[in-house]
């Protein structure tokens, strides 16, 4: 587990992102609380100067259990407690609705919670998934995000697409008024539906878009050049990723059925991205990698404009 993932559970299988403790069964928001070790509050404390002066204007964010600071805030910061997110994660998708994951990051600074949303989409003949990631920082460093992050279901590739049609990401500051914007946030579902709505034009869009072995080639040299101008350590490190992505795409038995085309490319992108072992794996590679799905993956962005441009 990365060393900064402090607790976590996932549920059957483990998830794209590699983190958690197995359980058997989805959990209600209650028992997902307690599975993934966010069972405690957050309190506010003032802040003072070692010789006992108080700093007006910020408050320690503290966590109930341990009394470890979780971050120093503004005076109009207004906490979201775990359960209260949670709980806007039931209002928001309805009585019963149960996790695939949740967890605390960095000593609990940061707190999420996955999904899984009620509808499931067949696009171009796939089985696509709607998730609602929702994550929270009790450190001042960003507010409330909430994320839609569609998967194929036959692989767990993600295809959170950057489309310019529609918004995916919804974002909300720790201001005075932070409930009432959490709660607005009802507007996701409508945005959901619009998402995956573009999102299925967007799948048409990249099989109509015919792509020649050589220009897909072309397209993962981008990513990966060999040139011999490059030191020899790193030409080695790029010719054994670029074998791994053409493998994605010319052999994948997922994608054998697809065609040569964006939409196979795009996949071939995701599964790397996604499943692929990096070149030197960081202590936190699995928590970036989990952090994606709620800010969007670069190498898939990049694949998703390259394709478009060749249209």
């Amino acid at each position: 587990m990365s060393a900064n993932v402090e607790s976590m559970f996932y549920v059957r299988e483990t998830p794209w992102h590699g983190l958690g403790t197995k359980v058997n069964e989805a959990p209600t928001s209650k028992d997902a609380l307690i599975y993934a070790g966010l069972d405690w509050k957050v309190l506010q404390n003032d802040v003072y100067t070692q010789d006992g002066s108080l700093i007006p204007g910020y408050k320690a964010n503290i966590r109930s259990t341990d009394r470890s600071v979780l971050g120093i805030v503004s005076d109009r910061y207004k906490i979201v407690q775990n359960q209260d997110a949670f709980q806007f994660t039931d209002d928001l998708l309805g009585e019963g609705v149960t996790y695939e994951t949740a967890g605390s990051l960095q000593g609990g600074r940061k707190v999420w919670m996955l999904a899984k949303m009620p509808h499931r989409y067949i696009i171009s003949g796939d089985e696509i998934e709607p998730y609602l990631v929702v994550m929270n920082s009790h450190d001042g460093s960003s507010g409330i995000k909430v994320a839609m992050t569609p998967i194929r279901v036959v692989c767990q590739n993600t295809l959170n697409l950057a489309l310019g049609s529609a918004k995916r990401i919804w974002t909300t500051k720790h201001t005075e008024n932070v409930m009432s914007r959490v709660y607005e946030a009802r507007e996701t579902l409508m945005l959901a539906e619009t998402y995956m709505s573009e999102l299925g034009k967007g799948i048409d869009t990249l099989s109509r878009i015919k792509l020649s072995d050589k220009k897909v080639l072309d397209f993962m040299q981008e990513f990966f050049p060999v040139d011999t101008d490059l030191p020899d350590a790193q030409r080695k490190n790029n010719f054994r990723m670029l074998q791994d992505m053409k493998a994605r795409y010319f052999d994948a038995p997922d994608l054998s059925h697809v065609g040569k085309n964006g939409y196979r490319f795009i996949n071939a992108i995701s599964d790397f991205a996604t499943h692929a072992d990096p070149i030197r794996r960081t202590k936190n590679y699995n928590e970036n990698l989990f952090l994606k799905t709620v800010e969007g993956n670069p190498m898939i962005d990049k694949a998703y404009k390259m394709i478009l441009s060749a249209a």
